[in-house]
């Protein structure tokens, strides 16, 4: 088998990927519907903004305590109960649509209930995809995961639009309420004893705090959850700057909304698959994607037409997705298995709990200064936010970041006491003896 799917020699891995495919088109679908809904309803980039916060408000508040539950009961149950609340969901928003009784007030509130299930369904799913193939095979896992995600993204906008056009939103919702029963599938028949389930945590006072504090005192994570939050909360918003761009500045429809989306995951999916190759995932690479993601989402806000915006999007794909895949995976890797489904659901509220406070934000600046400015500001905003934390965290935290140019370009991310350790090496060396120019020079200088 190929080295980029050698996580699917793992039967129960190979069921859980094929429901979830089955169920990312559908939610794909129902992304890209309930914001063209909103869209018909309101015609306001703010309320689009404020939808897409209600639906992440829960991962915020409601994060820290999914990640105890994921820790103290098995993962296949939780994820059961979560597949069912989130189908009964979009079969309610759906039959609203359908019925023509659906108004704004309804969006709202199941966007809401929706982010809860959300909420205990995020750590739940992030922390059982290592029980399922062992941590050999986790980083090839977490990148096919993705894979398979942005393969639904690459497929489901497109069909959506296409089936908006042809038979409304209301029963594209409502397709996306049937997807679930794949997943609930997939779980039913997984062989519970080839699981690498570790044991239940206790229940004790202070789970959460204790969480928080395993994470307080790994500079090398908080780094990596700060970059993630400035990337998740302003510039992964492209379902809403999408949407914005296509109406507002291109003058576009629901079909071409939908190819936009359709765009975005050929980079993605191109990111997820090189993720799944990679054997050793570091540091390093979450920063320079971070970076690398801020400028192509600034670049993209910049594209004069319509045919040039799409032909960025790939780039903005491809570089968001490996960021996400490297930080989840050094995130799993890096976290003892008691302390996993706590941490991954903290990580899961920074990524997507920023969320309510970006996206609105984000949407107020589309509405008021041009969708344009959507894109140049969630850019930026990423950009500088992962400048801020490489620079906090190496002087004050402890880490040693620097830059080497070869054999390749790349940033070093290095505990100080290394760092530390290998300028005393140096100092220790004698110095040259060669000519009295060269003496002046005590060594290597280390940055």
């Amino acid at each position: 088998m190929s080295p980029t799917f050698r996580a699917f020699k793992v039967r129960n891995f190979r069921l859980y990927a094929t429901g979830a495919i089955i169920s990312n088109v559908g939610t794909w679908m129902q992304r890209v519907a309930q914001d063209w809904l909103v869209l018909e309803l309101t015609h306001s980039g703010t309320a689009l903004g404020i939808v897409t916060g209600l639906q992440f408000l829960p991962a915020l508040l409601l994060g820290p305590y999914a990640g105890v539950v994921a820790d103290r009961f098995p993962k296949r149950r939780v994820l059961t109960c979560t597949q069912i609340a989130m189908a009964a969901v979009a079969l309610v928003l759906g039959g609203l649509t359908v019925s023509g009784l659906v108004v704004p007030w309804h969006v709202y509130l199941l966007a809401l209930l929706f982010g809860v299930g959300t909420a205990f369904d995020a750590p739940a799913r992030q922390s059982f995809v290592v029980e399922m193939v062992g941590r050999d095979e986790l980083a090839n896992a977490v990148g096919l995961n993705s894979a398979s995600f942005n393969a639904a993204r690459l497929l489901g906008p497109a069909l959506a639009g296409l089936l908006i056009h042809w038979i409304g939103t209301g029963p594209v919702i409502m397709i996306n309420g049937f997807t679930y029963a794949a997943v609930i599938l997939s779980l039913r028949l997984m062989r519970v004893d080839e699981l690498h389930t570790p044991k239940p945590a206790a229940r004790e006072k202070g789970m959460i705090r204790d969480g928080m504090r395993y994470l307080w005192r790994r500079p090398d994570l908080m780094m990596i959850l700060v970059t993630v939050f400035f990337a998740g909360t302003f510039g992964l918003n492209f379902q809403m700057t999408s949407a914005l761009m296509a109406t507002e500045v291109f003058g576009k429809g629901a079909g071409e909304y939908g190819i936009l989306g359709s765009i975005l995951a050929i980079g993605s999916l191109s990111g997820a698959l090189l993720a799944a190759r990679r054997v050793r995932i570091r540091a390093r690479l979450v920063i320079g994607a971070a970076l690398a993601f801020g400028v192509m989402a600034l670049v993209s806000g910049l594209m004069p037409t319509y045919l040039t915006y799409a032909m960025v999007l790939p780039l903005v794909g491809l570089t968001s997705l490996t960021m996400l895949t490297a930080a989840n995976a050094t995130m799993q890797l890096s976290i003892e298995p008691t302390m996993r489904g706590r941490v991954m659901a903290l990580y899961m509220t920074v990524l997507m709990g920023g969320t309510p406070i970006g996206s609105p934000l984000i949407g107020w600046v589309g509405q008021t200064f041009g969708a344009r400015w959507s894109l140049i500001a969630g850019g930026g905003l990423t950009i500088l936010g992962t400048v801020a934390a490489v620079l906090y965290f190496s002087r004050k935290r402890g880490l040693a970041i620097r830059p080497r140019l070869l054999p390749r370009p790349r940033l070093e991310v290095l505990p100080q006491t290394e760092l530390l350790g290998e300028k005393a090496a140096v100092d220790a060396a004698p110095a040259p003896l060669t000519t009295v120019e060269v003496s002046k020079d005590p060594g290597p200088k280390v940055a």
